[in-house]
């Protein structure tokens, strides 16, 4: 299955006050691994940075003026999401966001399935703090390169967290044949499965007999 890892940032939070994306990035996965495809670009937004906007990412106007429109990317952009499925951190943001760009363009809005990363977040940790730093300290992602918002660093860290929220990655250590040397750490594989085992009748049984002999050693 083909996905991709989507980010924005933009000038400013709200496309009702006619903020406009100035970064995309996306990383694409392939049955959960990140291929060498990726999508990138600035853009200029043709407004100016708000002031919390330019401590969030740091791109400047000028700088920004001297980037591609959205006009311009706009049909590689939508080849490169084409059919995919299209995994995002607040989705209501970016997809409004991005959205708007296509509406200003005279284009459709999105209609990829969405994966909104803070929703499963929310429902898998009730209460906790679910910002992507929050996430990446949770599963012990290092994100001591975000410094700064930027798409693409944002993209990888979020693709790592999502198949963390997902339960796909387990570790498995990689042997060598000689039994009598030791395990090389460097050497330890990590490979991403999909398969759930599920317990027998029988060793649910013996679960619960354990379970009940257990307590009433130690407890009656």
């Amino acid at each position: 299955m083909l996905e991709i890892v989507l980010d924005t940032e933009t000038t400013g939070l709200s496309v009702k006050e006619g903020h406009r994306i100035v970064e995309i990035g996306c990383i694409e996965l392939d049955n959960l691994i990140p291929t060498k495809k990726q999508f990138h670009c600035y853009l200029n937004p043709e407004r100016k940075v708000s002031e919390k906007a330019l401590e969030i990412h740091g791109y400047t106007d000028d700088f920004l003026a001297k980037q591609k429109k959205f006009n311009d990317i706009r049909d590689e952009f939508l080849e490169f999401i084409k059919d995919k499925r299209i995994i995002i951190h607040n989705a209501e943001f970016d997809l409004g966001h991005l959205n708007n760009e296509l509406l200003i363009s005279g284009k459709d809005k999105i209609d990829n399935e969405i994966v909104d990363t803070l929703v499963l977040a929310r429902n898998k940790f009730p209460g906790s703090s679910t910002s992507l730093d929050a996430l990446c300290k949770r599963y012990r992602i290092d994100n001591s390169k975000r410094t700064r918002h930027t798409a693409l660093i944002d993209c990888d860290l979020l693709a790592k967290v999502y198949i963390n929220l997902i339960d796909q990655k387990e570790p498995t250590l990689n042997f060598q044949n000689d039994s009598n040397q030791s395990i090389d750490k460097n050497n330890l594989n990590y490979d991403y499965f999909r398969k759930i085992i599920k317990p027998t009748k029988k060793e649910i049984e013996n679960h619960d007999k354990y379970l009940n002999k257990f307590l009433k050693k130690n407890y009656f």
